[in-house]
């Protein structure tokens, strides 16, 4: 199974567009849930003294957390399947050119055979004539395996493709409600030590997307870190 995964991954190269989607929507999960913290935090925040049901919290980040799961894995497979059926499409209409131009290919070597047998008289390009049927034959089963192969590559991929833009965004979701797993009323400072966790796995991405792209480490981070300030300020800025 790992071979034939790998081969898969040769053929419609899913693993860069999976590893996209993961960093992408983790992201998206985790500020996704950072919303929903703010909208908590503002509550509690002129009061410190102030606390929040943590069951509440972990309701409502599970809750978008499931939501987003479920919208990604079915609006990927969908997508995807889409994009299958379009490949396949035009992978049908190139293997009928490919027949089409063998078939004339094939009429081509025939009448000049025939021309050549009545020039001659001879009869020896008969067998010169199904040695290339034959050989038109076995590369027409290759390429109807080829096809078959590519078939099987381009579903797994949407499979794996799929799960992977549902989990992410479900993972990046219930990353930041950790702190809320270990008591009962929430505070002010639960929320900081998940505002802390998110900038954590913020930084950790960004590292990881310079790594990929071989290019600035801390110019990605701090992209990313612009987006998740960006999101505290505004929230706080309209909601407070």
């Amino acid at each position: 199974m790992i071979k034939k995964i790998k081969i898969y991954a040769e053929i419609t190269d899913f693993g860069s567009t999976a590893r996209r989607y993961f960093i992408n929507n983790f992201y998206d999960g985790m500020l996704t849930t950072l919303g929903i913290l703010l909208g908590f935090f503002i509550l509690i925040f002129k009061d410190r003294q102030q606390t929040v049901d943590s069951h509440i919290v972990i309701l409502t980040g599970f809750a978008t957390s499931i939501s987003m799961l479920m919208s990604g894995l079915s609006g990927s497979y969908i997508s995807e399947k889409a994009e299958q059926k379009r490949l396949k499409s035009d992978l049908d209409k190139a293997m009928v050119i490919i027949k089409e131009e063998g078939e004339k290919e094939e009429g081509d070597m025939l009448l000049e055979e025939k021309e050549i047998e009545k020039a001659m008289l001879t009869v020896n390009f008969n067998d010169k004539n199904r040695r290339k049927k034959l050989n038109l034959k076995k590369s027409n089963n290759k390429r109807r395996k080829a096809k078959t192969l590519q078939e099987k590559a381009e579903r797994i991929a949407s499979i794996i493709v799929s799960l992977v833009n549902g989990c992410a965004p479900f993972l990046g979701g219930i990353v930041p409600l950790i702190p809320f797993f270990f008591t009962i009323k929430a505070g002010f400072n639960f929320f900081i030590f998940s505002f802390l966790i998110i900038f954590i796995f913020i930084v950790l991405l960004g590292i990881f997307v310079g790594f990929i792209s071989r290019g600035s480490l801390w110019k990605n981070v701090l992209k990313m870190l612009v987006a998740f300030g960006l999101t505290i300020i505004v929230s706080i800025f309209l909601l407070g």
